[in-house]
This record gives C-alpha cells, structure tokens and sequence, in this order.
C-alpha cells in the first residue's frame, strides 16, 4: 500500500507538480491548525466570554435573579490565563 501511493506520489509530481503542491499545502492548512497549542487556548477565551452583554439595570432591590454586577462569576473564569 505504501509502496503503491508513493510510486503515485512520484507519477503526479512529475506530471503535475502544482496540483500536487496545492493539495498538499491546502491539506496542511486544514490539519495544522488541529494541532496548533493555541487552538485550546482561543478555544477556552472564546468559551468564558460571554455572548450577550449585560444591560444596566435599575435595581429597585426586588429582583433577586439580576446579578449585582455584570463581573459576577456566571460561566467559566480567564483565572487560567492569568496564570500563564
């Protein structure tokens, strides 16, 4: 098997070296980023912020499921990256 697509590998460079250089730079880009570190790292900032933003709201004391503070710890933190 190995053998087969090698000798294929050969035949197609030597027909047509520019198909055969795309491919291979298009295959690179499509798995190198897989193996990028900082893929998990924008992964995990992409997953702590947040969405939506808040709105202000005035606060008349009677709404117990507004947070106080839009800072107020409701999904996944950034401590990590602070210890980097």
């Amino acid at each position: 098997m190995a053998t087969r697509l090698s000798i294929f590998l050969k035949i197609s460079w030597a027909r047509e070296p520019v198909l055969v250089g795309s491919f291979i730079i298009w295959s690179l880009a499509i798995i190198l980023p897989l193996l990028s570190p900082y893929t998990k790292y924008s992964t995990m900032i992409n997953e702590a912020m947040p969405h939506n933003y808040p709105v202000p709201v005035c606060d008349d004391g009677n709404m117990p499921d507004v947070s106080s503070h839009p800072q107020d710890p409701q999904g996944p933190s950034l401590e990590w990256l602070n210890k980097l």
